[in-house]
């Protein structure tokens, strides 16, 4: 059992700042996942944690305990790679076993932890084989168990399904959700790019952009009541539309005004003083429906449309600045490429921003 906390943590790299006044708790028992474009600094920070990169600023506490000058072998912390990072002359059960070899652990104890961590992950037919002779989600297995054996206070993985074809990486996901509800005790902080791992995985989400952090929240906050425009895009596939607007109405329920000649309502409430306010409305592309009439949030003929099967996306005439409008609709829609299509939205689902802030959160 542990917790994490992090408080004003930064990073600099001589006059370069990666990360700055991070601030997180990690409860005992959480998956947090960290999420972010390319860049962002969420491996620096996961580095950080593990005590493989020195830490700028702030502090961060294992279990009450300042951990910022406490090597890496001490923090109790346990971390997988997307590289595996497996000695390719050990067999499976040596490579899970050298950590505790290392930490004059007995034979005994060697052994049970390893069948326990190779029962848990389904290698024990693969004990005796050396890595080459392992599939890439068998490889990554391993890496996982020679982190069991430790039983460490926080898991950290980082990115460890981005060297895995498709289908591994959904299987391999799988076990991970597993793994985790095996170990309810258990604290892992897990770095992806992949919105769904990071949406099925997580207990909570960290989102960070611009050295900071945007938003925490559980996967579905982040989806339905995102705070700024920068969680809005980037959390949500394909991204969410963003259109400009204007307030041409407003109450409990507020009239927009769209840029390319569109109306639309959202269930965002607004006062007589935000009338005529510019502003940024939001629609996620699977939020709208074709319409025959009444409010058109955008109408346009369709340029392309990838059938998915259970799903079709709908791309439309660029009609801004920000690009295409994109529509993802239930079932087979290839018939309507080409054509002139009407879409609308619920007021529900209808977000407003200003300032990149959602009108919701903010000012």
């Amino acid at each position: 059992m542990a917790t994490l906390k992090l408080t004003g943590v930064g990073k600099s790299y001589g006059d370069t700042q990666v990360l700055k006044d991070i601030d997180i708790d990690i409860d005992t028992g959480e998956l947090v996942v960290f999420v972010g474009p390319s860049g962002c600094g969420k491996s620096t920070l996961l580095r950080m944690i593990a005590g493989l990169e020195r830490v700028s600023a702030g502090t961060i506490e294992i279990d009450g305990r300042v951990v910022n000058d406490v090597p890496p072998s001490e923090r109790g912390i346990a971390m997988v790679f997307q590289s595996y990072a497996l000695y390719p002359h050990m067999t499976v059960r040596e490579n899970m076993a050298f950590a505790l070899k290392i930490a004059r652990k007995s034979r005994q104890e060697i052994d049970a932890a390893v069948r326990e961590a190779a029962r848990i992950l389904q290698l024990e037919p693969y004990l005796d084989r050396l890595p080459k002779a392992l599939s890439g989600g068998q490889r990554q297995r391993v890496a996982i168990g020679r982190a069991i054996v430790r039983d460490p206070k926080v898991y950290l993985f980082d990115e460890p399904l981005s060297n895995l074809d498709a289908a591994l990486r959904v299987a391999t996901r799988i076990e991970i959700a597993q793994l985790k509800e095996s170990m309810p005790a258990s604290s892992m902080i897990y770095v992806t790019h992949d919105q769904v791992e990071a949406m099925t995985l997580a207990s909570r989400i960290v989102v960070l952009a611009g050295g900071g952090i945007s938003q925490v929240g559980t996967p579905l906050d982040l989806y339905e009541r995102p705070e700024n425009e920068f969680v809005a895009r980037f959390i949500g596939s394909p991204a969410m539309n963003v259109i400009d607007g204007e307030i041409t109405g407003t109450g409990a329920l507020t009239t927009l005004q769209l840029a390319h000649g569109g109306i639309a309502h959202s269930a965002v409430p607004t006062t007589e003083a935000d009338r005529g306010r510019r502003v940024r409305v939001g629609v996620r592309p699977e939020d709208l429906t074709v319409t025959d009439g009444g409010d058109v949030v955008h109408a346009g003929r369709v340029t392309i449309v990838e059938q998915l099967g259970e799903v079709s996306i709908l791309y439309f005439d660029a009609s801004g600045p920000e690009g295409a409008v994109i529509a993802k609709l239930p079932g087979s829609h290839g018939a309507l490429r080409g054509a002139q299509v009407s879409l609308a939205a619920a007021p529900v689902k209808v977000h407003l921003f200003a300032g990149g802030v959602s009108l919701r959160h903010g000012p």
